[in-house]
């Protein structure tokens, strides 16, 4: 714990975060813009087509050395720079060219950030960091939320329970469906934030390759740009794209996607959070008690569903800040203003937020047993809620108005089992049907959930 962070995900939070700093901190920042403007000074070289010469495989990896071997003393360098020259991007390229000035490739080190602005190094630098947190870091954790809550609905697909709709007894269910709903639900999701493809710009000043043209008119800047960033894409799953075209800066309309996509992910969680909240408090969820853990201060008794809670509350402060990214950012004044890099720093807060929830989802779900005599002991105290069936059955029979007629038995009034047996009994259908009405139950009136509680 950092005790004097501002931020409680760097302060209280970071033991439980951190997996995230290697893509969404600022020592990471500088790395992956170091890497982006190595590869394009490789890529420079080996086109063959400018004056920069054709570079050696040693040399190569001399250029390759200075992020794969990048570590804090590096980014420390940077900053020293950075106070020097008040331009973080600036920094990034002389910290490159003194990482070179000793090297054979002393004689190159001008074709470092040939005909670039900054963004054509941020972006792909923030496209890579994103990728790789969701490859690496979010997805897997959503990846392990689906298939916890997958399996607690496969264990009890087959548990009959009590329906609330409207907060009232309702059809029943069965445990496992009510979770695979959640499963599925995420899982849809899921698929979407797997398959999106991040945006990156790579065109220039005002991203019409004006600088490389007016050098190198006879080049394929268009193509060589595709190139290079398809190169980029080696090994990763969550592919960067060129965009073409744009202003100086990417609209961030992917990003956008991304964080609608998380967001909606995150709103189908603060909803499994509230439902297991409930059924915890209805006693349908037992939770175990963990040797020293307080439940509440002043009352020895309890055990509070504070992961639950905890999940749901960093839910909302992901989702406000993502909702925000995806509201602002696809919007710049003319061909850019710089409103856009001061919220892309916090790219990070909204996922160490979801990454926090994800969590504590998790450890709550480890902590809970299902209370399987308490669902049917509920679930029987409302017989009730096979008039349903009854009426159904009726109306297939050519019955007069019988959703009246139990509606008149049933609607607002406390009713038993041996109430509904006798209602059936005085019925005018068939012994037939009457004995198809008797076998009808609270515990075996729950359709096909078991089935869809495997799907």
């Amino acid at each position: 714990m950092r005790e004097n962070a501002i931020n409680p995900l760097d302060g209280r939070y970071f033991e439980k975060t951190r997996e995230l700093a290697p893509y969404f901190s600022e020592e990471a920042l500088m790395k992956y813009r170091v890497q982006v403007e190595g590869e394009y000074l490789i890529a420079l070289s080996l086109l063959g087509k400018t004056a920069l010469r054709k570079f050696k495989p040693e040399e190569i990896k001399t250029v390759r050395n200075i992020y794969e071997k990048f570590n804090t003393a590096s980014y420390e360098k940077i900053k020293k720079l950075e106070e020097t020259t008040n331009h973080d991007m600036k920094a990034v390229e002389y910290f490159i060219k003194d990482s070179l000035s000793e090297t054979s490739l002393k004689d190159s080190m001008e074709w470092i950030h040939f005909g670039l602005t900054s963004y054509d190094i941020n972006t792909p630098a923030r496209g890579m960091m994103l990728s790789d947190a969701l490859e690496y870091v979010i997805i897997p954790k959503i990846t392990l939320i689906t298939e916890t809550i997958g399996a607690i609905a496969k264990k009890h697909k087959d548990l009959p329970m009590l329906s609330r709709t409207h907060g009232q007894p309702a059809s029943p269910t069965t445990f496992g469906k009510e979770m695979q709903v959640f499963a599925t639900r995420v899982n849809k999701q899921l698929q979407i934030l797997k398959n999106i493809k991040v945006s990156v710009k790579f065109s220039g000043a005002t991203g019409n390759f004006n600088a490389h043209v007016v050098a190198y008119p006879k080049i394929d800047w268009i193509k060589f740009a595709e190139n290079f960033i398809s190169d980029l894409n080696k090994n990763r799953k969550i592919k960067l794209e060129l965009n073409i075209p744009t202003t100086q800066i990417d609209p961030h309309d992917s990003e956008a996607e991304i964080f609608d996509c998380v967001r909606r992910i995150n709103t189908i969680l603060i909803g499994f959070d509230q439902d297991i909240w409930h059924y915890i408090s209805d006693e349908w969820l037992i939770q175990q008690a963990v040797q020293g853990e307080i439940g509440s201060s002043a009352m020895p008794h309890k055990i509070n569903p504070i992961d639950f809670e905890n999940s749901e509350g960093n839910l909302g402060i992901a989702n406000a800040l993502f909702e925000f990214f995806a509201r602002k950012l696809p919007i710049s004044r003319l061909q850019r203003d710089l409103s856009d890099s001061t919220v892309e720093r916090t790219f990070g807060t909204a996922f160490g937020h979801s990454y926090l929830a994800y969590t504590s989802l998790l450890k709550g779900l480890s902590k809970i047993k299902v209370n399987e005599e308490k669902i049917k002991e509920d679930l029987n105290a409302h017989p009730e809620v096979i008039t349903e069936a009854i009426q159904t059955i009726l109306r297939r029979e050519g019955a007069e108005m019988p959703y009246e007629k139990l509606k008149e038995l049933s609607r607002g009034k406390e009713i038993t089992l041996a109430d509904i047996h006798k209602f059936i009994n005085a019925l005018d259908v068939s012994e037939k049907v009457k004995k198809e009405l008797l076998k009808i139950t609270p515990e075996n009136y729950t359709g096909l959930a078991s089935q869809l509680a495997e799907n």
